[in-house]
């Protein structure tokens, strides 16, 4: 098995969740999987100090340079991912998720999703290979592939969070409520999400239970054929 992982950052604030990356990349690693992770070439929307939580006004950072410091310098930029080389893709979340993979964070469910992401996306969900999202990275797929843009609508997660929710609805795909070590599965798209710190109050642990769900469904679907 064969996971592309793309990273939109490093940092809950402005790029990957570190806590969820992490996860991600060690259950893909429990189950066998070989690793590759790609990130947008590409400067951040923003610059947060993460003791403070705001915004550093004229800081720059690049994605990928970041992304970089989660997948210990080994990375390719996302324009290079060629999805005939993989089996599975997976998204962890952070809010990098939703300002340097798309503009959900300032836009909602009119946003758009950078290029790139909604090329592997479209490409992945095509040759009927297993995508996997968590925390908020799930609205991705659901704007992707929502109705709203003419495709089938997809069944994810965000945990019950009211406001994402309703947008992903309003996308044209369905959010279901999932706990923190929970997931959900979307057998028909082989789409497999995970809520993760879309509950603020979750636990570290918790977060890497619901997320190695997400990642043991995300190695079944890869066994199987649609």
């Amino acid at each position: 098995m064969n996971t592309a992982v793309i990273l939109s950052g490093c940092g809950k604030a402005d790029g990957s969740e570190i806590q969820e990356a992490v996860s991600v990349l060690i259950h893909l690693s429990r189950i066998g999987s070989t690793i590759r992770c790609f990130a947008p070439d590409a400067a951040q929307v923003d610059v947060v100090d993460h003791v403070t939580g705001k915004t550093v006004a004229g800081a720059s950072r690049n994605v990928m340079v970041e992304a970089a410091r989660i997948s210990r310098g080994e990375i390719a930029p996302l324009s290079k991912l060629n999805v005939a080389e993989f089996d599975a893709l997976a998204l962890p979340g952070g809010f990098g998720a939703a300002k340097n993979l798309c503009d959900f964070a300032s836009k909602g469910a009119e946003c758009s999703v950078n290029p790139d992401v909604e090329r592997a996306i479209k490409a992945f969900h095509t040759a009927k290979k297993p995508i996997a999202l968590c925390c908020i990275a799930p609205v991705i797929a659901a704007r992707v592939l929502g109705k709203k843009k003419g495709g089938p609508g997809v069944s994810v997660t965000i945990g019950d969070d009211a406001g994402t929710a309703g947008a992903i609805e309003s996308m044209g795909s369905r959010n279901v409520s999932k706990g923190v070590t929970e997931a959900c599965v979307d057998a028909v798209n082989r789409i497999v999400t995970a809520p993760a710190y879309m509950y603020g109050e979750a636990t570290p642990h918790e977060v890497f239970v619901g997320i190695g769900k997400m990642v043991d469904e995300l190695g079944r679907m890869t066994k199987t054929t649609s």
